[in-house]
C-alpha cells in the first residue's frame, strides 16, 4: 500500500458539500492500493454538522488532529447568525449590513487567505516532526477551501521535499464572492501572490471543473488534472415518486441565486391550467433566503412550496429520488461557470430528470449533454422553460416521467478515486 497524507478542515461530523469529496475518496482509496491518513482539526468550527457522517468514515482510518484557534469560535458568541453564514461562504451581496461589511473586511483583509491561516504554522511544526518520524509518507495532498490548507503543503514540500498535491475544490480569486470581501489593493495583491505560489509549487493541481482548469493553466506550467465529484453507487437506494408534480432542489437556496423568470413561468402555468395548480409542488429543501420566499409569495407559488430546512446526506437522498423534477440553480455571474456542485452529481444518481439553471458558458451544459441527465437553460430563457415544464407534465399525466438512462458511470465516486490514486502513483 502507498501511504498518503491527507490534510482536510472538513471531516466528520461537518456536513454540506465540503466534507463529502475527500470522505469518499478516503473511503474507496484502499481498492487501488492507498492507504490514507487524515490529519484535521481537533476543535474546528463547522456551521453545518450531519453527524451521520461519522459512519461513513472507514474502519481503521488513522485520524491526527491538532487544535486549531477558530476567529469564527470567538465571533460566534457576538454574532452567531452572521458569524455561521459568512464562514459558510453565504454572503448577502445584495444588501450587507453594517456588521456584515466589517466581519468581510476583516475576513478579506486581516485573515488572508481565510480565517484558518493561523493553523498554518503549528500544523507545519507538528507534521513536519510526524512526518520525519514516518519516511515511508511521500506524498502529502492539501484540500481547500479552505485555502490555506494549501500554504500547510508548500511550506512542507519545501521543508521536506515531499510530493504534494494540491486539491482546488472551489476556485480561489474567482470564487463568485471574492469581490464580496471588501479587498484593499495589497490585499487583492497577496491572495493573487498566495495562489500562484501554491499553483507553481505543487507537483500537480486538481480541480473540479473544466473552466477552473483553463484558468489556472493561464498562470501555471504545473499540471493542473481534472478530477470532478461524484456519487456514491453503493449507497444507490429506490424509492416511490411523489405523488404530486414535484420540483425539488436540495442544498443552500440564496438570494443570488433567486430564478425570479421560473417563478414567474410556473406561476403563469398555475394561471393558465387548474389540474397543474392542483398538482404543483415545490420542495426546498436546505436553507432558503427569505428572498427566495418573497418571490414565491409574490408569484402566489407559497401554498405550493414547503421548506423542510437542513436535513441530513441521507434524508437529502430520499428526496432527490422521490422528486418528479430536480432542480439546479447557479448564480447568473461569469465566475459562477465554472461550478461543478457536488449535489450535481447526487441528481445523477437518482436518475430524475434535471432541470438546470446558470449562466452562459456554464460546465453544468457539458455534462447534462454528456449523461443526458437533464436540460441547462441560461437565466430569463422563459419560453423554453415553459415548454420544457409542460411537456414533462404531460408525461406526469399520461404515462409517468421516466428515469434518466444516460451514460453516468464515470462520475461513480469509485471511478474519480481511481483517477485520484493514478496521479498519487504517478508522482
Amino acid at each position: 500500500m502507498k501511504k498518503v497524507l491527507v490534510i482536510s478542515y472538513y471531516w466528520p461530523p461537518a456536513g454540506g458539500p465540503g466534507v463529502q469529496r475527500w470522505l469518499k475518496f478516503v473511503s474507496y482509496f484502499r481498492d487501488f492500493g492507498i492507504e490514507p491518513i487524515l490529519y484535521a482539526p481537533q476543535n474546528p468550527h463547522y456551521p453545518i454538522v450531519d453527524e451521520t457522517l461519522e459512519s461513513e468514515v472507514p474502519e481503521g482510518l488513522e485520524i491526527i488532529r491538532k487544535p486549531i484557534k477558530e476567529p469564527y469560535k470567538y465571533a460566534q458568541l457576538f454574532f452567531r447568525k452572521k458569524t455561521n453564514t459568512i464562514s459558510s461562504g453565504i454572503i448577502d451581496e445584495k444588501d450587507p449590513s453594517f456588521l456584515e461589511k466589517l466581519m468581510l473586511y476583516a475576513r478579506g483583509n486581516l485573515f488572508i487567505p481565510d480565517a484558518r491561516v493561523g493553523w498554518v504554522k503549528p500544523s507545519v511544526s507538528f507534521l513536519t516532526y510526524y512526518l520525519k518520524h514516518h519516511p515511508e509518507i511521500k506524498t502529502v495532498i492539501t484540500t481547500g477551501p479552505p485555502h490555506s490548507l494549501h500554504l500547510i503543503g508548500m511550506r512542507l514540500k519545501k521543508v521536506l521535499n515531499i510530493r504534494w498535491i494540491a486539491d482546488f475544490r472551489d476556485p480561489w480569486t474567482h470564487i463568485h464572492y471574492h469581490k464580496s470581501l471588501r479587498l484593499s489593493k495589497k490585499a487583492q495583491l497577496k491572495h493573487e501572490r498566495l495562489e500562484q505560489k501554491v499553483l507553481q509549487r505543487a507537483d500537480s493541481v486538481v480541480v473540479t471543473s473544466p473552466s477552473t482548469q483553463a484558468d489556472f493553466q493561464k498562470i501555471t506550467e504545473k499540471p493542473v488534472v481534472l478530477i470532478t465529484n461524484g456519487f456514491d453507487q453503493s449507497k444507490a437506494k429506490t424509492s416511490n415518486l411523489d405523488e404530486a408534480f414535484s420540483l425539488v432542489h436540495v442544498g443552500s437556496f440564496l438570494s443570488n441565486r433567486n430564478p425570479v423568470f421560473l417563478w414567474k413561468v410556473l406561476s403563469e402555468l398555475t394561471a393558465e391550467n387548474v389540474q397543474f395548480k392542483q398538482d404543483l409542488e415545490i420542495k426546498l429543501v436546505g436553507l432558503v433566503s427569505k428572498e427566495v420566499k418573497q418571490s414565491l409569495e409574490t408569484f402566489g407559488l407559497l401554498a405550493h412550496a414547503t421548506f423542510p430546512g437542513y436535513v441530513s446526506h441521507i434524508e437529502a437522498e430520499l428526496f432527490q429520488y422521490q422528486a418528479q423534477l430536480l432542480l439546479l440553480v447557479e448564480m447568473n455571474r461569469p465566475e459562477t461557470k465554472a461550478i461543478l456542485p457536488g449535489k450535481l452529481f447526487e441528481y445523477l444518481r437518482s436518475r430524475r430528470p434535471i432541470l438546470a439553471i446558470g449562466p452562459q458558458g456554464s460546465d453544468m451544459e457539458s455534462i447534462l449533454k454528456k449523461t443526458q441527465a437533464g436540460h441547462f437553460y441560461e437565466y430569463g430563457n422563459s419560453q423554453a422553460v415553459k415548454d420544457l415544464l409542460l411537456q414533462y407534465y404531460h408525461q406526469y399525466q399520461q404515462t409517468g416521467i421516466a428515469t434518466v438512462s444516460g451514460e453516468i458511470e464515470a462520475y461513480s465516486r469509485k471511478a474519480v478515486t481511481q483517477q485520484m490514486a493514478e496521479l498519487i502513483k504517478s508522482l
